[in-house]
């Protein structure tokens, strides 16, 4: 019965690191499609490549995401990161189908918050706050107002040259700069699934540590891979138009500053941030430059909205998953 558990665990891991790569494949993507510096097809190739290569540049995420919670003991302890991952693909779900740009990353942790308080298992709170909570707030304000800073730059350099060179060269300049966010996407979020696998064979007693197989690294890569080739165009259409009208300039400005902050909180504060709000906040930065009324506030209203409630709801559905299984099983 454990071994089929454990199977089942890690099938509806893969599951959901699918479904967090058709989610956030517009992520990298959407601005350089919005500007035709790539075709949709060729966009999502490409990010599908960038996303399972990045998935293989470092372990530091997955540590962090399943130290969030002590491994659960027990009869039903694989049920909790069961009901955790359910929690956290019901909410990527929902809010693909409405297309609002949330967070899979903190859909994952909410669903392991939420399952791990149902199941009585020790939630490591000094770890959500520190490597969720405060990256959370801080990484679209800084990603916005670095994209707005390098925008302003390039305004300045460039204000003496002809518009239709310069959106050439920063088309053939997004090509480099959407493949830097995709390889960020996958450095960050494939991870998110390792952890959760990693956890799953700790609780079930078939790994003593945690370190990570290489098998569970090609799995996560594949499936967050696969997940982002079958592409994600709800999401793509909000982070690429609706939001602001973006050009090639604006495009790379925003691809490049979240890319650097994918990175740098990877490698420097092991925190597993959203790479949504990280090019949300980029994208609506490089927009502020051309004035408060570029800039849909209605629209960034809304994804705002499914940002605050991503950890609760991922949480609840969680817990009600658990409460559920509980019944089930007992």
């Amino acid at each position: 019965m454990e071994l089929a558990t454990i199977i089942a665990v890690i099938a509806i891991a893969l599951v959901f690191d699918y479904t967090n790569g058709f989610h956030d494949a517009a992520n990298a993507i959407a601005t350089s499609v919005s500007t035709r510096a790539l075709t949709p097809r060729v966009a999502l190739v490409m990010a599908a490549i960038m996303n399972f290569v990045g998935a293989f540049l470092g372990t530091k995420v997955a540590k962090t995401v399943f130290s969030v919670l002590e491994p659960p003991s027990g009869e039903h302890a694989l049920i909790v990161v069961l009901a955790a991952l359910m929690g956290a693909i019901s909410w990527n779900l929902t809010t693909w189908y409405f297309g609002l740009p949330s967070s899979s990353s903190h859909a994952l942790i909410g669903g392991l918050v939420g399952a791990g308080l149902a199941g009585s298992v020790t939630v490591q709170w000094d770890s959500v706050v520190d490597k969720v909570v405060i990256p959370m707030l801080l990484s679209p304000l800084v990603g916005g107002l670095l994209a707005f800073l390098l925008m302003l730059v390039i305004l300045w350099i460039f204000k003496d040259r002809r518009p239709g060179p310069t959106n050439r060269g920063f088309r053939m300049a997004q090509t480099v700069s959407a493949s830097a966010m995709a390889l960020g996407h996958g450095l960050q979020d494939a991870q998110k699934t390792m952890g959760v696998i990693v956890l799953a064979l700790v609780t079930g007693g078939y790994q003593e540590d945690f370190d990570i197989p290489w098998w569970v690294v090609v799995l996560a890569a594949s499936a967050i891979s696969l997940g982002t080739y079958s592409g994600g165009w709800r999401i793509m259409r909000t982070l690429g138009r609706r939001i602001i009208h973006i050009d090639p300039p604006s495009g790379f400005a925003a691809e490049s500053v979240a890319a650097s902050v994918l990175y740098t909180t990877a490698y420097v504060f092991e925190a597993p941030i959203s790479t949504t709000q990280a090019i949300t906040g980029s994208i609506m930065g490089a927009g502020a430059t051309k004035g408060r009324r570029a800039v849909r506030w209605g629209v960034a209203g809304n994804i705002l909205i499914a940002w605050v409630l991503t950890i609760p709801m991922a949480g609840l559905a969680a817990a009600l998953t658990y409460a559920v299984a509980h019944l089930i099983l007992e």
